[in-house]
């Protein structure tokens, strides 16, 4: 069953984007743990903690609510996708992929062809959740995608990831999507950070 969201338009070098919802609703700093990390009360909304629950503990039946919610937004948002690409991992070490995994089933849910080797990482970067820098991200992400533009040439491009940040990742994507001759390229990501870095 589709939970509720509140949608916000996202912009950048692409068609039309969403985030369906923000992650998390509130976090408060509670203190220090015993190995001195920070341990925070944190409020997600409905999808955020479906979201979270799948990557941070493995919980494989969000995955089913998670897809109906995109299908439902889908179907209201009706843009003309011919291929769905999802954004590649991050962590590639792990070991089951949730944008990978949600895409393949939004993808049979819907009909649209999932194309999970449209885009490639081809260079490691750091991890992005630590630099706050739009213009930083967006250096560390130069030439670290490969674009496969026999795929996606002339067609109408969805790119599916979990949480927009800067919209850096994103944006580069977007980019060499459009340059590797796509027609239209749309963004659609499952929650945003509350605010934008």
């Amino acid at each position: 069953m589709p939970v509720s969201i509140n949608p916000r338009k996202l912009r950048g070098p692409w068609r039309d984007g969403f985030a369906l919802d923000v992650h998390t609703v509130s976090s408060t700093l509670l203190g220090h743990n015993a190995f001195g990390h920070p341990v925070f009360d944190t409020t997600r909304s409905p999808l955020g903690d479906l979201l979270y629950r799948l990557k941070n503990t493995g919980d494989e039946t969000a995955i089913a609510p998670i897809v109906e919610t995109l299908v439902a937004f889908l179907y209201k948002w009706n843009p003309a996708i011919e291929l769905i690409v999802p954004v590649p991992p991050s962590d590639r070490a792990r070991r089951r992929q949730p944008v990978i995994e949600i895409a393949t089933q939004l993808s049979a849910a819907t009909g649209i062809r999932l194309c999970e080797t449209c885009i490639k990482k081809v260079r490691s970067t750091a991890q992005l959740k630590d630099v706050f820098d739009y213009a930083k991200r967006t250096e560390i992400l130069k030439d670290a995608f490969t674009i496969e533009a026999a795929e996606i040439r002339g067609r109408s491009v969805l790119i599916l990831d979990d949480l927009y940040r800067s919209g850096a990742t994103a944006g580069a994507i977007a980019k060499q999507l459009t340059a590797a001759g796509a027609a239209s390229v749309y963004l659609l990501t499952l929650t945003q950070t509350r605010k934008l870095s």
